[in-house]
């Protein structure tokens, strides 16, 4: 079914209203490799309810789509198999809580026409009860087989990296039950379990899910180089490039860059394989 890209961009999607508790912090936390070792301080401040501290990156699963699935999107018809997340980007405008209630509004910003594929921007923005702004994100869905549906080709928001060795590189193992662990956040697409549709879907086995992928990321560089100081971030960006398997090692390199630091994630196992590029995290001073 043809994209209809005037439908998409006008439809007005509800207000979703929903909440989280430290449970589930801790559970996406444990979704994304922490508390290993499990009495580590800097790992316990994850995983344990005692001064729990909050990774931004917890936003994506705390809402994961206000009430706009991106499997069936007004406007948007496609096989679900041929549906990847291209870039997210998450802007923090306060320190995500332990715990809170959440009022978030989604639209649908954007379709770009990329020639073989399309290119879809769900834009969400999220405050407490209150209304008081937490985060706002912006999430690329790459549809591809749908181009030609008569958008811009849209911009190149490149972040080159640095022309040096990297000044940190962390090395994550997964578990082999990781993308078991991670679904249950609520991203409970087949791609990342079930291996019949995986091979429908290209590929060998089921997949890592890329937001798995992207806090991952995240976490090695807040510990690495920031200190586990979660405040410092400000925004973070990146493209999925590559897919990751559960149980390989991710090899995240990273760049300080003024106030930002540059990232990539590769697959150790696989000769370096991307997983993600062009990356970042914009900093703030911190609470």
């Amino acid at each position: 079914m043809p994209i209809d890209r005037d439908l998409a961009l006008n439809h007005v999607f509800p207000v979703w209203e929903g909440g989280y508790t430290q449970d589930d912090v801790i559970l996406y936390h444990l979704g994304i490799g922490a508390g290993n070792p499990p009495t580590a301080p800097g790992e316990l401040a994850y995983t344990y309810e005692k001064d729990l501290k909050v990774l931004p990156t917890f936003g994506m699963v705390a809402c994961p789509s206000a009430g706009a699935s991106p499997l069936d999107l007004p406007g948007i018809r496609v096989d679900p198999t041929r549906i990847l997340h291209g870039e997210q980007i998450i802007e923090v405008h306060r320190p995500l809580p332990p715990a809170s209630r959440l009022r978030a509004q989604v639209r649908i910003t954007d379709i770009f026409d990329k020639g073989k594929a399309a290119l879809a921007v769900l834009e969400t923005h999220v405050g407490d009860a209150a209304g008081t702004p937490l985060w706002s994100s912006s999430m690329s869905l790459f549809l591809r087989g749908e181009g030609g549906c008569g958008g811009p080709r849209g911009p190149d928001d490149s972040h080159v990296l640095p022309a040096r060795a990297p000044d940190g590189v962390v090395e994550t193992r997964t578990l082999p039950q990781q993308a078991l662990l991670y679904r249950l956040n609520g991203d409970r697409n087949p791609l990342h379990c079930d291996p019949d549709f995986a091979r429908r879907a290209g590929f060998e086995r089921p997949i890592i899910h890329g937001l798995c992928s992207w806090g991952i990321a995240c976490k090695a560089v807040c510990d690495a180089a920031l200190g586990g100081d979660v405040t410092r971030i400000r925004r973070y960006a990146a493209r999925f490039s590559g897919v990751a398997f559960p149980g390989e090692t991710y090899l995240t390199e990273f760049w300080h860059e003024g106030d930002r630091i540059l990232l990539q994630a590769r697959a150790k196992e696989r000769g370096g394989a991307l997983i993600l590029s062009n990356a970042a995290i914009t900093l703030g001073a911190g609470s």
